[in-house]
């Protein structure tokens, strides 16, 4: 409960922070960065990115003075998590529901899933979908409430067989979501892995993407088995999940170059681990016993997955299905990719950002860093290459040029602490290097009032029992 009104407190004080104004980002802001991914699979060092307003105008060697030093940390473009329910929530009562409880109740759990999803370092998101998402796009783009860029589908047209309606109804119904504020239209072909039966003919998923098409608009389509095929056929842009596809489905998805949304696992974690929360609410089961079969879908998925992962020119995006319970732990993804599917971590990281941005149809805005594209920056402390636990732990979160989450200091504070105790009486480069380090923050007073404020006394008085001993030996 205290987690949750911190949060809900975060995201009142940036309400009344903003009431009275737009937030806008500062004129010109320059990020020092000793390694960066670039978003499309390469790395740079030592380099600076200069930032103007709201989007990147430079990327030297020379900027300066520098705002932000990220150096020891791993910079790289905001995450894009291209499925995710920011409407799904757990009410009062402690049920699953979308949305729930009164109107104002749903609109600050709404609030609240945004930011938290913002702060774990995903600048943008695909909610799909609901029409709550349509003013809470409105409220983050406005400036009036934190959280990611949001594109949304509005309401989802459902299969029911010929209850869907006619071709031409079926382009109606497309038509009204594109009225209604929809960047994309997320169409159900089947209902599930356990239920795989085509609830929509192939003239029918052909109606819908085709329309989508006309009006400019993605067409995403939840499907399983014979589903999968039938929607790339449909010229639809992407498939959700695509568990019991052939690989046949997936050479020619691959050829048509559709897109692929698998999971590999937070959504059944999630699962699993709320499931006295989800029980016997609507699409669950009734009993607790029912989520046993769930946990055995967990290596089915993973082994879909490695045979996607086997289809030369397959395009898979990073997509969490997010909902109750997930918001802000979308990053768990990652590591259930690399670590039980064995994706390359270089590879996890692109299909989260360039390559996400594509099948957004915003490759020319962000995904990647570079000269005139948006400026949504993320750091972490770490390196994802190496160790991809690292996605745990974003420090540092810039969207459009404006800075929602900055605890590098403390990132800084522990690492030099770190090098104080393994260089402890050492007189030698190493150990002076890290002292001049601590000291080029700021100056040692007021540094050493920001690192009581940030993390307590007792790392205060760690460092400044350094600094004495270090002046004595001087």
């Amino acid at each position: 409960m205290k987690v949750h009104l911190c949060l809900l407190g975060a995201v009142i004080l940036w309400t009344q922070q903003s009431s009275s104004q737009t937030v806008s980002p500062p004129t010109r802001t320059v990020i020092g960065a000793s390694t960066m991914l670039d978003g499309k699979g390469g790395v740079l060092r030592n380099v600076r990115i200069v930032v103007e307003k709201s989007r990147i105008v430079a990327i030297d060697t020379n900027a300066g003075p520098v705002d932000y030093d990220l150096t020891g940390l791993t910079v790289l473009p905001g995450w894009i998590d291209a499925h995710v329910h920011l409407a799904s929530s757990f009410g009062k009562d402690g049920k699953n529901g979308e949305p729930v409880g009164t109107e104002q109740e749903a609109a600050y759990r709404m609030a609240s899933n945004a930011w938290v999803t913002l702060v774990a370092g995903f600048t943008t998101v695909q909610s799909l979908g609901s029409p709550a998402d349509v003013p809470l796009r409105a409220a983050i783009a406005s400036g009036s409430l934190p959280g990611p860029r949001i594109l949304t589908a509005v309401e989802p047209l459902t299969g029911q067989g010929e209850k869907t309606g006619t071709p031409d109804q079926i382009r109606a119904f497309v038509r009204k979501q594109k009225e209604a504020g929809a960047d994309v239209i997320k169409i159900f072909a089947n209902y599930s892995v356990r239920r795989p039966a085509m609830m929509l003919s192939q003239e029918q998923l052909d109606a819908a993407c085709d329309e989508a098409r006309k009006l400019g608009l993605r067409s995403l389509v939840h499907a399983y088995k014979d589903a999968v095929r039938a929607a790339t056929l449909a010229g639809c842009t992407e498939v959700e999940h695509g568990v019991l596809a052939t690989d046949d489905d997936l050479r020619l998805m691959a050829s048509t170059g559709t897109f692929l949304d698998p999971q590999a696992g937070l959504v059944w974690e999630n699962y699993l681990l709320n499931k006295e929360k989800f029980v016997g609410t609507p699409g669950y089961p009734a009993s607790l016993d029912g989520f046993a079969s769930m946990e055995q879908l967990i290596p089915i998925y993973h082994e879909f997955m490695k045979r996607a992962l086997r289809i030369p020119g397959l395009k898979i995006v990073f997509g969490t299905d997010a909902l109750a319970g997930s918001h802000g732990r979308n990053a768990e993804e990652f590591i259930d990719r690399v670590r039980d599917v064995g994706v390359d971590p270089m590879s996890a990281m692109v299909s989260a950002n360039s390559l996400a941005a594509e099948a957004l149809g915003m490759g020319d805005q962000i995904g990647s860093l570079g000269q005139g594209l948006q400026a949504d920056i993320i750091a972490l402390d770490g390196d994802p290459l190496k160790d991809i636990t690292a996605v745990r732990r974003v420090v540092f979160v810039m969207k459009k040029g404006i800075v929602y989450k900055n605890s590098t200091s403390v990132t800084r504070v522990r690492q030099i602490q770190d090098d104080c105790e393994q260089k402890r009486g050492e007189r030698g480069f190493p150990y002076l290097m890290a002292r001049r380090a601590l000291l080029s923050i700021q100056s040692r007073c007021s540094f050493l009032r920001e690192v009581a404020e940030a993390v307590g006394v007792d790392l205060r008085d760690a460092i400044a029992k350094e600094i004495r001993a270090d002046d004595r030996r001087q």
